[in-house]
């Protein structure tokens, strides 16, 4: 699948087989969102892989939602230490971590981590140091569904010059 193809093709998937993905796909995945573009090279993000079933099932009573992070087939934490733009950065790591696994046939489903009540407790609960802030969790598998969500038309977002 081409770049294009998988930008303009990928849709949050929330439900997912019980197929398991090779470790070298997550790794391919995780090489994608290193690769992100960082502000002054800070590259502030650390990512943690969540393959466990138990694990997994762990998260969405913390979040007190995202229930479908206990079905995937792994997830993936965001984390990042403090720097002028390490929200910004970590995001495009994780977009970058949304188009790699489109790209490889994957389903994910990006859940909100910055300034969310539950982000230092789930960075704890997975080891992380005290200096790192949760950006994201991302759910990853094979498709279950379709998932077939309407955008906005190019014509209704795109202004030339001037709003």
């Amino acid at each position: 699948m081409d770049a294009i193809e998988a930008l303009k093709s990928r849709r949050s998937i929330r439900t997912y087989t019980e197929q398991p993905v090779d470790r070298a796909v997550i790794e391919e995945i995780i090489d994608c969102a290193r690769l992100a573009p960082t502000a002054m090279n800070d590259q502030p993000w650390d990512f943690v892989v969540v393959t466990d079933k138990a694990a997994l099932r762990s998260i969405p009573p913390v979040l007190g939602h995202a229930e479908y992070i206990a079905n995937a087939a792994f997830a993936v934490l965001v984390l990042a230490r403090e720097t002028n733009y390490a929200v910004e950065d970590s995001c495009a790591a994780t977009e970058n971590l949304l188009i790699a696994a489109q790209a490889h046939g994957l389903g994910s489903c990006w859940v909100a981590g910055t300034k969310q009540p539950y982000g230092p407790i789930v960075a704890k609960a997975f080891g992380a140091p005290e200096d790192r802030q949760l950006i994201a969790i991302v759910s990853f598998g094979y498709p279950a569904e379709a998932q077939q969500i309407e955008k906005r038309a190019l014509a209704e977002v795109l202004h030339w010059e001037r709003f």
